[in-house]
């Protein structure tokens, strides 16, 4: 093997090992720890999702009450939301049970870290559908502010 296998390997080795103390000592401390955290310790490269939101603005663009027009949606409104990200901005880790919504990026670029999922790189004409099985975060990765429209059903 080649000096770089052999360090990469012990690279490795020495990155589980400490993983696996980590675990261990939490367990004995009786430190709660969290499955995403694990996640984040896991895979290579990915960033922690910030403890709030900085960096948006958003202006409501259309709404509808849906009271009247779905038994299921009473009291909920259907939005659209054209949301700005300023260069460095970031979306906090949420959820979108109960708040089904899809997306579209109209300028710049936000890279969209989804639990469970490979990290994706946005930009204007991608976007995405957020269901119940949507956990994630994003950031604005880019130079220039990131604007998309958002539509969504939130609850009341």
């Amino acid at each position: 093997m080649t000096r770089n296998v052999v360090r990469f390997l012990g690279q490795s080795l020495v990155a589980a090992v400490i993983t696996l103390l980590l675990v261990v000592l939490a367990s004995y401390f009786e430190l709660p720890v969290v499955p995403e955290a694990l996640g984040a310790i896991s895979a290579a490269g990915q960033r922690r999702p910030p403890a709030a939101t900085v960096g948006q603005s958003e202006e409501l663009l259309r709404s509808l009450d849906l009271t009247g027009e779905l038994e299921s949606g009473k009291g909920r409104p259907l939005r659209m939301r054209r949301i700005t990200m300023q260069p460095g901005g970031a979306l906090a880790l949420h959820n979108h049970r109960e708040r089904p919504a899809v997306t579209y990026m109209l300028q710049g670029e936000m890279t969209y870290h989804q639990q469970g999922r490979p990290d994706v790189l946005v930009r204007p004409g991608g976007g995405f559908a957020e269901g119940r099985a949507t956990t994630h975060w994003a950031e604005n990765t880019g130079n220039v502010p990131a604007v998309w429209i958002a539509v969504d059903i939130p609850r009341p």
